[in-house]
């Protein structure tokens, strides 16, 4: 087995994710994985690696990692503040590293999550197809957040792979603290009045303390509750709850598999990786959309990513 990485040291929230563990909704587990999937594939890619292998999910940075081996890495996600042995790095770009390098994540410039690949990927428990962290429960991956001490091993594939192989900036997505989430009417839309529709898709929102990657609880104009009693149904990743405070919730990649609270409306997929670099106090705005401009987007974001393999 190729030799792997020493955590040095971790930052608030560090753990393994790949694309996560669909299906198992039925039984109450989350599909998880990647907050930001463009982030983690275009990282995948850019090593050579498979969309699916497990990366590094970095929170808000402080990660320091030595390396064990020689590797080739790239990181990618909001613009973190990537140094290799303490010179500037460039991310969304392949690079290698020797034995005993040092790869730090001192911080986020934009954003609030970077992902580190490397190929072979990173290795962790295999639960449910999967190796995301699903904290929670303390399986998948290392069953918890990274931390300083911590060995991380990682898989081999042939080939050596391509360093310098970059994701220009124009094919990323554009991160931003002042985010426009494209949405689909969800199943309650009509249920709202107009004038609660108006204010959800008129009013701007900002992101609470209270965010994590199971939602986002939203703060802005308070919206009059519906007077309807539902029964839980299944929920995904993007949906916007309206729970009786009238402040929404943005779901997104742990969370749970069901609720009662309306759905009003669904961000795009080509959206999540916009919310996922989202940080606390962020501002948002919701545009509805049709099905027809939120499959143009997830096309116009699979011929970026394809382009790395061009």
């Amino acid at each position: 087995m190729p030799e792997g990485f020493k955590v040095l040291g971790s930052g608030p929230l560090a753990t393994l994710q790949d694309l996560g563990r669909p299906g198992h909704r039925s039984a109450g587990i989350p599909p998880g994985g990647a907050m930001d999937r463009f982030a983690l594939i275009a990282a995948n890619r850019l090593v050579g690696n498979p969309d699916g292998l497990a990366a590094l999910e970095i929170t808000r940075g402080g990660l320091i990692l030595k390396a064990l081996g020689p590797a080739l890495l790239a990181v990618a996600g909001g613009e973190p503040s990537l140094r290799l042995n303490g010179s500037v790095a460039p991310a969304w770009t392949s690079f290698l590293v020797s034995a005993g390098d040092r790869i730090s994540l001192e911080g986020m410039d934009l954003g609030e999550r970077a992902y580190v690949a490397v190929r072979g990927g990173f290795l962790g428990q295999l639960w449910l197809g999967s190796r995301s962290t699903y904290a929670l429960a303390g399986l998948g991956g290392l069953g918890r957040r990274l931390g300083a001490g911590d060995r991380i091993d990682r898989g081999e594939i042939a080939g050596a792979g391509v360093a310098g192989r970059r994701l220009e900036w124009g094919l990323r997505p554009q991160y931003s603290g002042h985010a426009r989430l494209r949405v689909l009417a969800g199943p309650h839309l009509e249920l709202l009045l107009p004038p609660a529709r108006d204010q959800l898709l008129q009013s701007e929102w900002s992101l609470t303390e209270e965010c994590d990657r199971m939602g986002y609880r939203l703060r802005g104009p308070a919206m009059a509750p519906l007077a309807t009693d539902l029964a839980s149904f299944p929920v995904t990743t993007g949906c916007v709850q309206l729970p009786p405070g009238g402040q929404p919730i943005l779901l997104m990649s742990d969370h749970p598999a069901s609720g009662g609270y309306p759905v009003p409306v669904t961000v795009i997929s080509a959206d999540l990786p916009l919310a996922a670099q989202l940080r606390p106090h962020d501002r948002l705005r919701l545009e509805l959309v049709d099905l027809d401009q939120a499959a143009k987007a997830r096309a116009e974001q699979r011929a970026a990513l394809d382009s790395i393999r061009s």
